[in-house]
């Protein structure tokens, strides 16, 4: 087994235990992508995959983000409902988060395109940049505690099963299969706790 091959494992450990605190809704799981970011900024960067080493560096910076947003309510761009107080409720996506989360996306997935087709010599710029788009959106919404960042997900995963795949990541693969899964479960969790709330 190679050094890479350990490394990559124990990312899948990792992403485990973080799988297994989201859907549980916990708060720390933002103490874990702070390490989960920090091993595949390596594993992707010897894959080629660059759009994916740049969604890690966002996944540590959203960590930060997240864990203010779950603790306290604090949420950026001067949205009305911040309650310092009180820690974060699970809600459902508004029209205005869709919007968002929509025009997000498609600046994501072209911005990231044309960097990886001028920048690097990718050989998945498409498949790359548009998991590398979408995970910004679902980090954003999972920030924000939002539900249907569990749907979100659900697309992610499957597409880059695929792209770790063609790229001989068959552990990788194989935890986003699993983290494809879960996300069914995690969408019923957290609708049951939503009710409870």
């Amino acid at each position: 087994m190679s050094l890479e091959q350990i490394i990559e494992i124990a990312g899948v450990v990792i992403g485990l235990v973080y799988l297994y605190l989201e859907y549980k809704a916990s708060i720390h799981l933002w103490i874990v992508s702070i390490i989960m970011p920090a091993i595949y900024l390596y594993i992707f960067f010897r894959a080629g995959l660059y759009a994916d080493v740049g969604i890690n560096l966002y996944y540590l910076l959203i960590a930060l983000y997240g864990w203010a947003a779950w603790k306290y309510s604090f949420r950026l761009f001067g949205d009305k409902d911040n309650r310092p107080s009180e820690e974060l409720r699970i809600s459902h996506a508004t029209r205005k988060d869709w919007l968002k989360a929509g025009v997000g996306y498609l600046l994501a997935q072209l911005l990231i395109a044309c960097a990886l087709a001028n920048f690097t010599d990718s050989d998945v710029v498409w498949a790359d940049s548009f998991v590398a788009a979408l995970s910004i959106v679902g980090m954003w919404m999972l920030a924000r505690k939002v539900i249907e960042q569990w749907w979100v997900w659900l697309i992610v995963d499957l597409a880059s099963v695929g792209l770790f795949a063609y790229k001989d990541l068959y552990f990788t693969a194989t935890l986003y299969l699993l983290y494809a899964v879960i996300a069914i479960f995690g969408y019923k969790k957290w609708k049951k706790l939503m009710q409870e709330e």
